[in-house]
Order: structure tokens, then sequence, then C-alpha cells
């Protein structure tokens, strides 16, 4: 069965500088036409930091879009369309916990809203760190804090940890690491 849908047209509705709001025309499967208002965004990563003793770097930041104080992985957006993942990555790592992995292993792809947003979220697991300094961005504001990865996995399961991409993360590098709740 063919589910695509063809766009048929598209209007800039709003152009901001992180998201870019579309309303599109579509031709549906069976030729009727539909109206599909889309966020466009250029894309982000995000990084489960995991010590040698097995804690998870996180972190405490407040999200006015929610009114609240989310626990969450580093993460931030791509500085170009054609920004690099994985250097990408690094580079929030090390701005937001000064953490600098010897290994950086892919865990895919994250979307937190596919209906109406086409933010692409690559996730990554770092190990082997080391620390640096942090280089936070201007306005940003946040407090890190370590907790043991079984435990991350619990506040997961226990809805402690609301963030999507933070829990997908954290569940696929407790899997892959052989970590349970």
């Amino acid at each position: 069965m063919n589910l695509t849908e063809k766009q048929t047209s598209s209007e800039l509705i709003f152009d901001g500088k992180v998201v870019h709001l579309y309303r599109d025309t579509v031709e549906l499967p069976d030729g009727s036409s539909s109206v599909r208002e889309i966020v466009k965004h250029i894309g982000a990563v995000c990084v489960i930091p995991l010590t040698d003793d097995g804690d998870v770097i996180l972190e405490r930041q407040y999200r006015y879009a929610v009114g609240q104080i989310l626990t969450e992985i580093p993460a931030g957006k791509l500085d170009a369309p054609d920004e690099d993942f994985a250097e990408a990555a690094l580079r929030e790592l090390r701005e937001e916990t000064g953490a600098v992995p010897r290994e950086l292993i892919d865990l895919g792809d994250y979307y937190g809203s596919p209906a109406i947003m086409g933010e692409r979220i690559r996730m990554f697991l770092a190990r082997g760190l080391s620390f640096r300094e942090t280089d936070l961005d201007e306005g940003e504001f946040l407090e890190v804090f370590r907790m043991p990865l079984s435990d991350a996995v619990r506040a997961v399961m226990n809805g402690e940890i609301p963030d999507g991409k933070t829990q997908c993360a954290i569940l696929r590098a407790a899997r892959l690491t052989g970590v349970g709740a």
C-alpha cells in the first residue's frame, strides 16, 4: 500500500531563528488533498555521557515552553544543516559538561513529534570520559550532576524524567551496556 503524501504547495507562515512554520497542501494516497502545518528545524544532537564507574552525566535546565525544570542529557542544535552529527555531539558535550570521550557510539535518530515537527535528533553514547572546562552558550543555565545508569533507568520507568530524547537514549544505553532497572 502506498502511504506517501506528495506536497503540492507550501507557504512559509513564520520564519524564526530556530524554527520555521509552514502550511503545506498535500495530495493523499487516495488522490484527495489535505493541509499540513509543520515546523522545520535544522536538527540536533543529544549525548548520554557514561562514566567508567557507570554514572550518567545529566543536567537540570528550566524549559520555558513547559514551565518546568527538566532532567535531560546534554543536547543542542546543529550549527549548520550540513554539520556532522558526531562533531556537533562532541561540541555540545564539551560545552555543557566539560567531558571529552574516547568513544562515541551512534544510537540512532529520535523524532519527538513527527506529526508536526521535522526535527531530527541524533543520539550518541559517550564513554571513556576525561574532563575539561565547560563553555556554556550565552543565556544557557544548567546544573550538571551524576546518577548511576541503573537509577536513571528507574527514573525513566517511574515517570520522573519526562524528556523523550533523554528517556530513549537512557534506555538504549542501558540495553547496549547490559544495565537493568
